[in-house]
């Protein structure tokens, strides 16, 4: 296991840059995962990590020491792909083996290293199956252990779970979650799947064209917001959200309907208040904002209401058994400490 630290990490291509002086640092047995849209500069991060791509400038540096003029396979790191890319005419064994290639490790203690991997990802009664005789899963648990077997300081995983059907993606986060925890290796995880993000990260790093927005824990990020984009990216369906004029102690919405904000801030200053849909409900008690249910999305326990407010359409939930009819007129209210404040120009938190 070991640190990671990215110091003012700069990447170009020709006359573009995709990568602006990126600062990180990741603990020893830290779980990390990097999320975002495509295009946001996350893979090409864990690239710069791994050593498959120059740097421009700044610095990798792990375990302390500075890896930028090494090759991949002197930076003590181990890489999973979206591809898994396992040898088909291989068994599991070899295939998992096949990570100690370039060791010179005794034969008997290779064995014995390839027999604790493969309990720990629960494979010793597959280890003399071939690929062809494996589940999605079970072939993508060979290419984690590929990486495990050769014990590396720094685990790099890029969007692994991506050629996954929604079911074994599910199963698999549990997996490398449960096997994160038993083995306390460093990992930074790729994604652009937000659950992952949330299910699986003691922190998450979220970017946009190339820059950091926000790094935080999940909690953090979800009930703390750095600015607009981290609020809208995160959470699902995305918070709403509602252009609108400080006046006096609260600010009046353009969709009308006015909310209180717990910060003092200046007259007529320009806003955008967000409210995540689950903290939007129908009642009069708190309410911001009101106007026509026009489409009903049932989810059994709950009920996703889409109200237009002077064009403006907002997403809340109401109770899955008694929801409000299309075409009612509901007021929608929200606990202040719910209510997020953003500066309209630059999109960041204000409260």
């Amino acid at each position: 296991m070991a640190n990671l630290n990215l110091r003012d990490l700069v990447k170009t291509y020709d006359k573009t840059t995709v990568l602006h002086g990126i600062n990180l640092e990741v603990r020893d047995g830290e779980f990390v995962v990097f999320v975002g849209p495509s295009g946001c500069g996350k893979s090409t991060t864990l690239r710069l990590i791994a050593g498959l791509e120059e740097v421009s400038s700044g610095t990798v540096e792990i375990a302390g020491r500075a890896v930028n003029n090494l090759e991949p396979k002197d930076r003590d790191i181990a890489m999973v792909f979206q591809n898994y890319a396992i040898y088909p005419h291989m068994t599991v064994r070899k295939n998992i083996g096949f990570g100690l290639r370039s060791s010179r490790a005794p034969k008997a203690e290779k064995e014995k290293r390839i027999e604790e991997v493969a309990t720990i990802l629960g494979m010793t009664d597959l280890l003399n199956r071939k690929p062809s005789q494996l589940s999605g899963g079970q072939r993508q648990r060979v290419a984690i252990g590929r990486a495990m077997v050769r014990d590396p300081a720094v685990f790099l995983f890029d969007e692994p779970l991506s050629n996954l059907d929604a079911q074994l993606r599910t199963q698999m986060r549990l997996e490398i979650k449960k096997l994160h925890q038993r083995v306390g290796s460093t990992i930074i995880f790729v994604t652009h799947d937000q659950v992952e993000a949330m299910t699986m990260a003691d922190r998450i790093v979220i970017m946009k064209d190339g820059h950091i927005q926000q790094v935080g824990t999940p909690s953090e990020v979800y009930h703390k917001p750095a600015n607009t984009f981290v609020a809208r990216f995160i959470g699902a369906p995305a918070m709403n959200m509602l252009p609108g004029r400080v006046n006096g102690a609260g600010v009046t919405l353009d969709a009308g309907g006015a909310v209180a904000v717990p910060a003092h801030l200046p007259e007529g200053r320009e806003v955008v208040v967000g409210v995540r849909p689950e903290d939007l409900f129908p009642g009069d008690a708190g309410a911001i904002i009101e106007g026509p249910v026009v489409v009903q999305e049932p989810l059994g326990h709950e009920t996703l209401i889409y109200v237009t407010a002077s064009g403006t359409e907002v997403i809340a939930k109401a109770d899955g058994r008694t929801p409000p009819r299309v075409g009612e007129t509901v007021r929608l209210s929200a606990a202040p400490e719910n209510v997020h404040v953003f500066d309209a120009q630059t999109g960041e938190a204000l409260t």
